[in-house]
């Protein structure tokens, strides 16, 4: 989910960007045969982008939902239980090969929930994020998303924390060894 390094963002622009492109994943998952290494592939795609993507909406969007949207808490914590389930759903495919009866079982269930919880953001969160903010606001959230999103874990970790600040110590420290394991590993190339 990396996009133009010189381009500022707003938060929601930039949330929005990832979903497209997580879209864009699940679409070519679907086109590829079942069991299949490129499914598999595919898969890890998918993981690492929403791993990235939910970690720095942790950090910084829903902090941001809490602060400035009515009815904040309650939002924020609906978003970070989601997160949390497909967290679960992703870890759980995680060790499982192509042909595993589990592995098209687990990846439906993972698009199921993804949909509704960008289907969420994008007509609740947002709107009424952007209508609470100035777009100065929303540009600094942008930013700071952005930069999450480069130190970011790339595999599930159901068990860590959801909310600051302990997220925002270990995120940065779990994101450097999962890096390092994708580089060994080639996963996610």
């Amino acid at each position: 989910m990396e996009h133009g390094k010189d381009v500022i963002k707003d938060v929601i622009s930039e949330l929005t960007a990832d979903h497209r492109e997580v879209d864009e994943l699940f679409a070519r998952f679907g086109d590829t045969p079942p069991g299949s290494e490129e499914r598999k592939r595919l898969a890890d795609s998918i993981t690492i982008e929403l791993v990235r993507h939910s970690v720095a909406e942790e950090q910084h969007f829903y902090p941001a939902v809490r602060e400035h949207v009515a009815g904040g808490d309650v939002l924020a914590d609906r978003g970070i239980a989601e997160h949390g389930r497909i967290e679960q759903l992703l870890k759980d495919l995680e060790g499982r090969a192509p042909a595993d009866l589990d592995f098209d079982r687990l990846m439906v269930k993972v698009r199921t929930e993804v949909r509704a919880h960008v289907d969420d953001e994008e007509n609740n969160l947002f709107p009424r994020l952007r209508e609470s903010v100035h777009p100065f606001v929303l540009e600094s959230l942008g930013r700071k998303v952005h930069e999450a999103k480069r130190t970011a874990p790339t595999h599930p970790h159901p068990s860590s924390p959801h909310t600051p600040p302990a997220n925002k110590l270990l995120a940065p420290g779990l994101g450097l060894v999962d890096r390092v394991r994708d580089c060994l590993t080639g996963r996610g190339q």
